[in-house]
């Protein structure tokens, strides 16, 4: 056995050479680590072979030499392992060539992590470009841009089976409704695609997607087919009771068609941005106050009183600013029908303005949304984090947000 002996001033010379080095020595050990990796592969190769032909190398049987199978060398190639990068590995043959190895794939170049990895990537907000750079640093393989998209394909499967699911089991009593524009590739062009949302709230308060699907927001017809859509899949008509909407082209008469139960809630921050734009500048910050005194009120029949204070007061000087607000007024106090601790959820959209932001910080990186399939699976697995979140605060008892003044004035 060979004997190491190093003096003190060695040893001292040794470790004071380390910072120096310590990139070398991760980087032996990543080698090392590799070279073991694929002589293990290689060996169980090799038993899975001997255990096919029923006899060990070199091993002698008594079988008639015309039906005997035997070793015939071996070829080379190469598999990647997460976190370990490409391994040069030998794979055994037979003369036969009756054996094929379970151990490896046979067309796969690397292992399903891999792959797995580069989705959960692709999900989370890293570009398929982004990806393609990253993989073989972080992943142990580079991937193109081509094996990327095929990977996130077995997922559009899953995508549409989420998007069409049975609706009946869920009690939905509000529905929150907006739609969202994306930049998307459409045959040879890149064109705005609006996506239209439903969100709906249980009767015990909890949050879920209902459903998106590509459509004009601005298009009555479209509405009532996505909503029509939503009813097919089990979503009971006679349940929902309040419809939360930002004043969309056409949207509220269709919403009452297919709900004919339901109350309409206009967004109030939509309703008072509305307003404040046919203010005066030195008049603004008043407004926005006595706007905020009607919205807040304890009770409908002191809103309503503000309200009209409101309009006597300013009818003369803003015209159609108190127009404006004369519109929406009833709309925008119908969450008073409904408990107190709900209120401040259901006065306005922020529910899926919440959501749609999150679909839009997603989907920046990638500034083209590679068509409506590949849309769609980013939304749903968008959808799926924001409910796991939004589990731990049913509506009506969320923490207290900010009042829509206060957003109204961050916004402008």
């Amino acid at each position: 056995m060979l004997k190491l002996d190093l003096n003190l001033p060695e040893v001292r010379k040794v470790l004071q050479a380390l910072p120096a080095k310590r990139e070398e020595l991760f980087e032996m050990m990543r080698f090392d680590v590799k070279e073991a990796a694929a002589k293990y592969l290689n060996n169980l190769m090799n038993m899975e072979l001997s255990f096919f032909l029923g006899r060990d190398k070199y091993q002698r049987t008594f079988i008639d030499f015309s039906e005997r199978n035997y070793r015939n060398g071996s070829y080379s190639r190469t598999f990647a392992v997460k976190g370990l990068g490409k391994l040069k590995v030998t794979v055994p043959r037979d003369r036969l060539c009756e054996f094929n190895t379970s151990v490896l794939p046979k067309f796969n170049q690397y292992d399903q992590s891999i792959q797995q990895d580069s989705v959960l990537m692709f999900l989370a907000g890293v570009s398929t470009r982004s990806v393609e750079l990253l993989s073989e640093k972080l992943l142990g393989r580079k991937l193109s841009h081509g094996e990327i998209s095929q990977s996130t394909q077995e997922l559009k499967e899953a995508v549409d089976r989420w998007r069409n699911r049975d609706l009946s089991a869920y009690k939905i009593k509000y529905m929150i409704l907006d739609g969202v524009n994306f930049d998307m590739r459409i045959s040879d062009s890149i064109e705005k695609v609006p996506v239209l949302v439903a969100i709906g709230v249980t009767l015990e308060g909890q949050r879920i997607v209902l459903g998106f699907q590509a459509g004009d927001k601005e298009s009555a017809t479209s509405w009532r087919e996505f909503l029509k859509d939503l009813k097919r899949r089990g979503l009971s008509a006679q349940s929902v009771v309040l419809g939360m909407m930002d004043g969309l082209s056409g949207l509220e008469a269709v919403f009452k068609d297919e709900f004919p139960k339901a109350d309409i809630q206009r967004c109030q921050v939509h309703v008072a941005r509305n307003v404040i734009t046919k203010v005066p500048q030195k008049l603004k910050k008043k407004v926005a106050d006595e706007l905020r005194d009607i919205f807040y009120a304890g009770s409908r029949k002191k809103a309503w009183a503000r309200y009209e204070a409101f309009i006597k007061k300013w009818d003369t000087e803003i015209p159609s600013a108190c127009k404006s607000l004369k519109n929406s007024i009833k709309q925008c106090l119908a969450f008073y029908k409904f408990p107190k601790e709900e209120w401040i959820s259901i006065r306005t959209t922020n529910m899926i303005e919440r959501l749609n932001k999150e679909f839009k910080r997603r989907t920046k990186p990638m500034e083209i949304v590679a068509g409506e399939k590949s849309c769609y699976t980013l939304l749903a697995f968008i959808s799926l984090k924001m409910e796991m979140s939004w589990r731990q605060t049913p509506v009506g008892k969320s923490p207290v947000r900010q009042p829509w003044f206060i957003e109204f004035t961050q916004n402008s």
